[in-house]
C-alpha cells in the first residue's frame, strides 16, 4: 500500500514539475516593433505600418491620388532599407505598389533588409506614375 502510495505521489509530483516548466500555449515566440508612417504631397499621401522584421520591413497602406488625367497624376509607394550609418542595404529598394489613379488603394510590400538584425531605417517614398519620387520621409526603428 505504501509503494502504490509512494509511486502515485511521485507521478503527481513529476507531472506538475513538467506542466511549469513548459511555456504557456498561447504565448508569443518573438515580438516585432512596428511603427506608422504618413507621407503627403498637396492632397495626395500614403500611410500605413511598418513592422520591422530581422531581415526585412513589411509596409502596409493606403495611398491617395485625387486624378485620373495622367501617370503624372497617379500616385505609389516604395521603399528602401538602410542600416544604423545609413548606408543602403542591398542594391534596390522594394518593387513599387500598385498604382492608385483617380483613387485610394491599398498596398502591402516586403522592403529586404539582408543584414544582422535588420534594416535600422526605412524610407518611403510617395512617387507619380512615371516613377519619379515627389517626395521620400526617413523612419527609423523603434
Amino acid at each position: 500500500m505504501r509503494t502504490q502510495l509512494s509511486a502515485a505521489l511521485g507521478a503527481v509530483a513529476l507531472t506538475g514539475g513538467a506542466l511549469l516548466g513548459a511555456p504557456a500555449a498561447n504565448a508569443q515566440a518573438v515580438d516585432y516593433p512596428d511603427s506608422s508612417f504618413r507621407v503627403e504631397v498637396g492632397n495626395t499621401w500614403t500611410t500605413g505600418k511598418l513592422t520591422w522584421y530581422n531581415r526585412s520591413v513589411l509596409v502596409e497602406g493606403t495611398h491617395k491620388s485625387v486624378s485620373s488625367a495622367g501617370r503624372a497624376y497617379c500616385r505609389l509607394t516604395w521603399g528602401r532599407t538602410y542600416d544604423a550609418d545609413r548606408a543602403l542595404v542591398g542594391s534596390k529598394g522594394s518593387d513599387p505598389s500598385d498604382m492608385a489613379c483617380g483613387t485610394t488603394r491599398t498596398f502591402s510590400f516586403v522592403v529586404p533588409a539582408d543584414i544582422v538584425g535588420g534594416a535600422r531605417l526605412v524610407r518611403i517614398c510617395l512617387d507619380d506614375g512615371n516613377y519619379e519620387d515627389l517626395l521620400c520621409a526617413p523612419y527609423w526603428r523603434p
